[in-house]
């Protein structure tokens, strides 16, 4: 039997070379997986499981040693009942798991606690849980739902977290000691792309131009947050000082809806489902999707210390595939509806499944009576272009948060993890770019991040 050959097959052989061709069964499969390696024809679900044969072979081979006896208790009790028996004197399973890390080396910690905000930001994160890509890859996660994203980074950075959901300029943030001490932190992933609106009270429903918006107190999630960044992007365009004509505060995205109902807000700038939530509860109404303002721009991510990742270096590859296999699931239209239902309840999002289903489906109730069908309302594409990352310090520095000379590539290329991104979604069957930079269109302007001081110097409105 090759070691490639399912041992609990009747027809098999256990002992000579199955194709006739050579000497024995070790010149056999000496060859063949020298042509497997060869012409890469290894899927990793084949690899997976001819590792998985290789074990049961070794156990088979040790119960019934003889060719002959084990065909016939295969042919008189069938496969499933002889691998159900084996199961109960030897831990199958166990050593199974145990040879495939020892190809890839040892876990060294499995049991992680990673906390997320109750937003589809957060889908692959989340629905890696319920929909089994943790324990898929040895890992027993528990996902942690949390209030703010000040508490977020306050229990990253505490190690109460192992990993975290973050918003994409937070690990910048981090790193550059902007907003607190700097303690090198990593993005190995983007979450989702697009995924935003800006969504106003109903009593404004006729004030669609964004120079009546004098005098609007608005809500982002975080002060370092792609929401910030795009609102003043967005008002500035519009002749909007965003300092100075409107007030913008941070608020908990699963308390914003309240406070547009409480007329605390006059809008808000927020990730998706709160945008879905204002309109459902018949509050708010959106005014624009984020993707308009900037198609395809990063939003979440999933963010790690540098520590974990060199400290800990075979968990975090497990944790980073299972996430990046999730994020392909996400990717496909036709899973969007398995995926509402599974991070819809009340330990992940806490939403109707009408509402989730919205957001992640594209087609959805606008809050002024019409349906709109927007695919990529949402979408998840897990590649930490570099060029989004000096962006972000773009934005960081013209609005003061970052001070000083900025070293925007060393930065981007330090925190965005793209080479072991585009490694990992190799092998879930995702296509990463051939290069980490690229230039970009908001609102019809175009950025190069080749030039990223003379871009902040192009805008009238700054704060540098």
């Amino acid at each position: 039997m090759s070691l490639f050959q399912n041992p609990f097959d009747r027809d098999a052989t256990l002992d000579a070379c199955p194709c006739g061709q050579h000497r024995s069964l070790l010149e056999h499969d000496a060859e063949a997986s020298a042509q497997l390696r060869q012409a890469e024809l290894v899927t990793a679900a084949d690899a997976e499981r001819r590792l998985t044969n290789a074990v049961d072979q070794a156990v088979v081979r040790a119960i019934l040693p003889d060719d002959a006896t084990r065909r016939r208790v295969l042919h008189a009790i069938g496969a499933a009942t002889l691998l159900g028996a084996l199961e109960q004197i030897f831990p199958l399973a166990t050593a199974r798991e145990v040879f495939a890390q020892g190809k890839s080396g040892a876990i060294e910690k499995k049991d992680l606690k990673v906390g997320f905000i109750p937003i589809t930001c957060a889908t692959p994160i989340i629905m890696a849980h319920p929909m089994g890509f943790y324990s898929k890859h040895g890992l027993n996660v528990d996902v942690i739902k949390t209030a703010g994203w000040a508490v977020v980074r306050d229990k990253a950075l505490n190690k109460e977290y192992d990993a975290a959901h973050m918003l994409s300029p937070m690990p910048l943030a981090i790193t550059t000691g902007t907003g607190s001490n700097p303690i090198p932190y990593t993005m190995p992933a983007v979450e989702n792309i697009n995924g935003q609106a800006i969504t106003l009270a109903m009593k404004h429903k006729d004030k669609r131009d964004p120079k009546d918006w004098k005098g609007f107190k608005f809500g982002v999630p975080f002060d370092y947050s792609m929401h910030n960044y795009l609102l003043r992007y967005y008002l500035a365009e519009h002749g909007i000082d965003p300092d100075t004509d409107v007030q913008i505060r941070s608020v908990p995205p699963p308390e914003m809806v309240a406070n547009l109902r409480a007329d605390n807000l006059d809008g808000f700038l927020a990730p998706d489902p709160v945008n879905q939530r204002a309109v459902y509860d018949g509050v708010g109404f959106i005014h624009i999707l984020s993707k308009e303002i900037w198609d395809g721009h990063p939003c979440c991510a999933f963010a790690a210390s540098q520590e974990f990742v060199t400290t800990m270096p075979n968990t975090y590859q497990a944790l980073l595939k299972a996430i990046i296999e999730a994020t392909a699931y996400a990717t496909k239209q036709e899973n969007r509806k398995q995926i509402a239902e599974a991070i819809a309840p009340a330990n992940y999002l806490n939403q109707p499944v009408t509402v989730v289903e919205q957001v992640l489906t594209g087609t959805f109730a606008d809050g002024l009576g019409k349906v709109q069908k927007v695919p990529d309302r949402i979408d998840f594409a897990p590649f930490p272009w570099h060029s989004f990352a000096v962006w972000i310090l773009t934005q960081m520095k013209r609005w003061g948060q970052l001070k000083g000379d900025v070293n925007y590539r060393q930065v981007a290329e330090q925190v965005f993890l793209a080479t072991d991104a585009a490694k990992l979604m190799k092998e879930v069957g995702l296509t990463p770019p051939s290069t980490t930079y690229a230039s970009v269109k908001v609102m019809g302007k175009t950025f190069d991040p080749a030039k990223p001081d003379e871009y902040v110097n192009s805008f009238k409105i700054r704060r540098v």
